[in-house]
């Protein structure tokens, strides 16, 4: 088979390597198509691999051409999302459920071989069998929209309430949808992109805000009557949005960190102090796993791609490219503000 394979720091290659064939329990699966993560990038243009040769991808879907002995959930023809992480499943955290803290875990397309490539081998946990009626693309979708739906349930997301979506990305784009479809008052996207914005309010999201308007704090204020919001989910992972989510909590607000910082961060006294004055929590979320694993972020994800209520914009998606063209995708990367939304990579 071909594979787009990592050898060295921006030394991507297309190349052909032995088929790997399912043993017990495991699912040989035709990749169809595959999104790059914003955490490939560092592996391919920076030291952030684990080893090499490595091949990369863990935002992808397919279709099951073979199944090894013992395997009861999937057969051959089935479409499925691949499910990258691989808990231990016996240490104390997975047996409490919390699989995204398993410290014994591994991870396809990153610590195993992933989904650049004709074909990948699976364990059948690792596989998320979805409708026929939901298209590849949206497969590949999965994880991200898995991701969103995550932060929702660790801030303990209730309807009824004003919910402020802080980056209007992938992640960010897709926990709006969650937050619309689980009874949100009102869902308000902040970014500094108007095409992003366009698409959020295309898909519904009443209010947008583009936060390089001077006045636009003078917009929250008169939207939420000065009450800030109930809800705060900064998926952008930059400094900019981390505090604004602190000025944009209400009373007894529930805050949660999606987006993964990448450089320090440093709180002003009189900012800090806003958690303590306004009492909200504040909380964490990553990966996007439950019990029975790999949880309902996945149950839900499918059933409401299969209804149509969760909605895979074409805009959501920048560009396609043939897998044998990865090189030319992550090159892309190279130039900052180049790549607006998801890169896929595709086999024909």
């Amino acid at each position: 088979m071909k594979a787009v394979v990592l050898h060295a720091k921006d030394d991507l290659r297309y190349e052909e390597i032995a088929t790997p064939v399912p043993g017990e329990k495991q699912v040989l699966v035709r990749v169809k198509a595959v999104g790059i993560c914003g955490s490939d990038i560092p592996r391919v243009l920076g030291d952030a691999a684990h080893f090499y040769p490595i091949i990369l991808g863990h935002e992808f879907s397919g279709e099951v051409v073979a199944v090894g002995n013992g395997v009861t959930t999937v057969s051959e023809g089935d479409r499925v999302a691949a499910v990258p992480l691989i808990p231990c499943f016996k240490c104390e955290d997975c047996q409490k459920g919390n699989y995204s803290q398993c410290r014994h875990y591994s991870f396809v397309g990153s610590r195993i071989q992933g989904g650049f490539a004709d074909y990948v081998v699976l364990p059948e946990q690792n596989v998320f069998k979805f409708d026929k009626t939901v298209t590849f693309e949206q497969g590949a979708f999965f994880e991200p929209s898995t991701v969103a739906i995550h932060g929702l349930k660790c801030a303990d997301f209730r309807g009824g309430k004003d919910v402020a979506i802080l980056g209007g990305g992938t992640i960010g784009i897709f926990a709006a949808q969650w937050a619309m479809i689980f009874g949100a008052k009102r869902v308000f996207i902040f970014d500094i992109d108007d095409e992003r914005l366009a698409l959020a309010k295309k898909l519904g999201v009443d209010v947008t805000i583009n936060t390089r308007d001077p006045e636009f704090m003078e917009t929250v204020k008169k939207e939420t009557g000065g009450k800030g919001f109930d809800f705060v989910f900064e998926t952008a992972g930059v400094d900019v949005t981390m505090k604004l989510a602190f000025e944009l909590a209400a009373n007894k607000a529930s805050v949660c960190f999606v987006g993964t910082p990448s450089r320090d961060l440093v709180f002003q006294p009189h900012l800090f102090e806003k958690m303590n004055r306004k009492e909200f929590k504040l909380t964490g979320s990553w990966m996007s796993y439950s019990a029975p694993f790999p949880g309902d972020e996945w149950e839900l994800t499918a059933h409401f791609f299969k209804n149509g209520k969760l909605k895979l914009d074409d805009s959501l998606i920048f560009r396609k490219f043939p897998m044998k063209d990865a090189k030319q995708a992550f090159d892309m990367f190279k130039t900052p503000g180049a790549v607006k939304g998801k890169i896929l990579l595709v086999n024909e």
